[in-house]
């Protein structure tokens, strides 16, 4: 299973399950995600092997993309994607039977819009990630570039990075 999230809005931009995914279907899903929401100045990730791939990075000196790697066994380092990891674990993936890869993915897909359209963060002073995302708009004036660098430091440490 592959899952993006947006630091800033904490808004899961993707969340695929597969049988395999290999990095050349990393970088797929990653092009597809710059052409929505803009390319973002950094990407964490732990060190699995679909992201220490050659083509990842590949993909990131082409794209100009900072991607940083967690130390080995700090989890913590990846805080938003590990809390986000635990919440899918804990009310989807350990109570549910996914009887086909199908199944999986629209149980999948059914959760991904409840945790970014329905329920609030209180991280986000108790609005949906898609609500935070809609007010980065306004503040940003699109969505495209809501990724993209900014000039503002104070503001750009918080809005310019993906968690996978």
């Amino acid at each position: 299973m592959l899952a993006v999230n947006d630091d800033c809005c904490r808004e899961n931009l993707c969340l695929m399950a597969d049988t395999s995914i290999s990095g050349a279907r990393v970088a797929r899903e990653l092009d597809a995600l710059v052409r929505i929401y803009g390319k973002p100045a950094g990407i964490v990730s732990d060190n699995g092997t679909e992201f220490t791939s050659r083509a990842i990075l590949k993909w990131a000196g082409d794209n100009d993309v900072d991607w940083h790697y967690i130390d080995p066994g700090k989890p913590q380092q990846n805080g938003f994607i590990e809390s986000f990891n635990g919440s899918l674990r804990d009310e989807l993936l350990n109570e549910e039977i996914f009887d086909t890869l199908d199944d999986a993915r629209r149980k999948l897909a059914l959760w991904r819009y409840d945790y970014n359209n329905v329920r609030p963060h209180s991280s986000l002073e108790n609005q949906t990630p898609a609500e935070a995302r809609r007010a980065l708009e306004q503040f940003e004036g699109s969505a495209h570039g809501a990724l993209a660098q900014t000039d503002d430091e104070e503001y750009e440490t918080q809005t310019r990075k993906l968690s996978l």
